[in-house]
C-alpha cells in the first residue's frame, strides 16, 4: 500500500521516540533484527502479554528497517474514541469485528501481497506471560497467502509499569518460518492448525525470562 511521506515521517519519528523509551529509559533488548526482510509481503507473529506489545513491536521493526510501515488489525472497540482511533489508524491499525470479519480478512490478504503486517495469533493478551494456543485462522491466512512469516518472541513486558524506568524486557525476531511442507497438505482445518502450531512453537523457542531488578 502506498503511504504518504508525511505519514511515514510521523510513524518513523513516533517509532523512534517509543524505541528511545524502551531501550534507553528502560532496558529492552531487540534481538534478531537482521531477520526482518527489506521488502515483500511479510507477516510478523508474536505472543501477546502486555498493552506495550502493540507499540513496541512496530517500534522494534522500525529500529532495524526505518520508515517501514507495519499494518495491524485491532479490535474495533479501540476506535470508538475519535481521537485515539485517528492515532491508531495513523500508525497502521485498522478495526476488526469480533468473530469472523470477512472484510478484514480480505484487507489482510491484500496487504500481505507486498506489505508488512503484524498479528498476535493468541487473539488476546495473557497477562501472566504464559503462551496460549494460536488461532487456526492465522494458519489459514498463512496457507492462503504464503507470506514470509517472522516469529517474534516478547519476554517480560507484562511486568512493565508506566511510572518505572530501567525495566528489563526482550523482543526477539526469529528466522523465517519454514512451512513449505505443510503447503503440500489439503487446504483444510487440520492443516491450518498444524501451521499455527508451528508458528507458536517458534515463538515459544525464542521466549526468555529475565527477573533482574532494573
Amino acid at each position: 500500500m502506498k503511504t504518504s511521506i508525511p505519514r511515514r515521517l510521523w510513524v518513523g519519528i513516533s517509532g523512534a521516540v517509543i524505541a528511545f523509551y524502551a531501550t534507553v529509559i528502560n532496558r529492552c533488548d531487540i534481538l534478531g533484527g537482521e531477520q526482518i526482510p527489506d521488502q515483500g509481503g511479510v507477516l510478523f507473529v508474536a505472543n501477546h502479554i502486555s498493552a506495550y506489545d502493540t507499540v513496541l513491536l512496530p517500534a522494534a521493526i522500525l529500529k532495524w528497517r526505518p520508515w517501514k510501515m507495519v499494518w495491524a488489525p485491532a479490535k474495533e472497540e479501540l476506535f470508538r474514541n475519535r481521537f485515539l482511533g485517528a492515532v491508531f489508524r495513523s500508525w497502521g491499525a485498522f478495526p476488526v469485528k469480533r468473530g469472523r470479519d470477512l472484510r478484514a480478512g480480505k484487507e489482510l490478504g491484500r496487504l500481505l501481497k507486498e506489505d508488512a503486517v503484524m498479528l498476535f495469533p493468541e487473539g488476546t493478551r495473557h497477562k501472566d506471560g504464559q503462551l496460549g494456543a494460536g488461532n487456526r485462522g492465522v494458519g489459514k491466512l498463512i496457507y492462503e497467502h504464503r507470506p514470509v512469516v517472522i516469529p517474534v518472541s516478547l519476554s517480560d513486558l507484562h511486568h512493565w509499569k508506566v511510572t518505572k524506568v530501567g525495566q528489563i524486557a526482550t523482543i526477539c525476531f526469529g528466522a523465517p518460518l519454514q512451512y513449505e511442507d505443510l503447503l503440500e497438505l489439503p487446504d483444510e482445518k487440520a492443516t491450518h492448525i498444524l501451521l499455527v502450531e508451528r508458528v507458536m512453537a517458534q515463538i515459544a523457542a525464542g521466549i526468555t525470562s529475565d527477573h533482574r531488578v532494573g
